[in-house]
């Protein structure tokens, strides 16, 4: 039984970050290289703007916020299902080459098919997610042992090496293709938030609106995961089935995001951790905690990288690595 006094901590820190959120979402609107004054958002926000002043908001900033916080938002319960079911603090997407895989499939596509410009939109986070389950599939394969389980430490390590190949794939695949799908290739492998128009949220936001409630649902099975496979199988789960559902669930949030925002590691390791030390270990707990932190940090990083440098800015992928690689370096320490 959960505490009512942890209960009522964690309501309050869910409004906090609601809170927090909005504020960053409506500082990033009036910032830009194209001036929108903050006395002219409310007006602009209900169709009384200018044609400017509407461009620039509803084409431009805001499809482009909303998208990196629902990134945010899916790398970070990603990682924490991740930690969860291979009981091991390191994991994140990013780390165990689930992005990378995601990556590779995209590249292939862009690279070697027709393009539907019709359709492109809705196929990335499939085709990103078949990439990224074939991938996940061979980490796993090299990290179970017959009569020992999932190996923690060796999972990290195996999709680290998996991780740094598939980059190394990406690289060579286009070393000698044309300059404008280099480019493309570039700015994902750099976390450059490209999907940035409104069909980009319509095509992510299914799998976020399916895949959130069903990880609630399944939290009380990933508290048994966590603690050891011996105690899973006493209290008559199925550990494999539990486990192979829940994987599945963590590769299709992170296929979805990294298909429109790129290469983007280390939200889904930092975000559970603060969570945890916010709300506790219990996964009903600090879930959505998590959720709304890996939202907002991806966010506050969009915001500040695009702006910190002129004129391109510095992509959010490299933004949330200088803030992540020391806390992997730490966290791996410390274990």
């Amino acid at each position: 039984m959960i505490r009512p006094a942890l209960i009522k901590r964690q309501r309050l820190i869910l409004y906090a970050l609601f809170m927090l959120i909005i504020i960053t979402i409506v500082v990033g609107m009036g910032i830009g290289y194209s001036s929108l004054s903050y006395d002219r958002l409310i007006p602009t926000l209900f169709g009384q703007g200018s044609f400017k002043e509407e461009f620039v908001l509803f084409s431009i900033r805001l499809p482009r916020m909303i998208i990196t916080l629902l990134a945010g938002m899916a790398l970070a319960l990603s990682g924490s299902i991740l930690q969860g079911i291979t009981r091991n603090d390191l994991a994140d997407p990013g780390i165990l080459g689930i992005n990378a895989g995601a990556g590779t499939a995209i590249t292939i596509y862009f690279l070697f098919f027709s393009i539907n410009a019709d359709s492109f939109v809705f196929l990335l986070p499939v085709i990103a997610f078949f990439g990224a389950l074939i991938t996940v599939c061979i980490i796993y394969a090299f990290s179970y042992h017959k009569h020992k389980g999932l190996q923690p430490t060796r999972l990290v390590l195996v999709g680290i090496g998996c991780s740094t190949g598939l980059s190394g794939l990406m690289i060579l695949l286009i070393s000698s293709t044309e300059r404008i799908k280099v480019d493309f290739i570039a700015r994902w492998l750099s976390g450059n938030i490209w999907g940035d128009d409104w069909p980009f949220i319509m095509a992510m936001l299914p799998w976020l609106v399916i895949l959130i409630p069903f990880t609630l649902y399944k939290a009380n099975r990933l508290n048994i995961l966590a603690l050891s496979e011996p105690i899973a199988i006493g209290v008559g789960m199925s550990v494999e089935r539990e486990r192979i559902q829940l994987l599945l669930t963590a590769v299709a949030l992170a296929a979805s995001a990294v298909s429109v925002t790129g290469g983007i590691a280390f939200i889904g390791l930092m975000a559970p951790h603060i969570a945890k030390t916010l709300v506790g270990v219990r996964n009903q707990l600090f879930i959505p905690v998590a959720t709304l932190i890996g939202g907002w940090l991806l966010l506050f990083a969009g915001i500040v990288g695009r702006h910190i440098v002129e004129p391109d800015g510095i992509p959010a992928g490299i933004m949330v690595a200088l803030i992540g690689a020391p806390y992997f370096m730490y966290l791996l320490l410390k274990k």
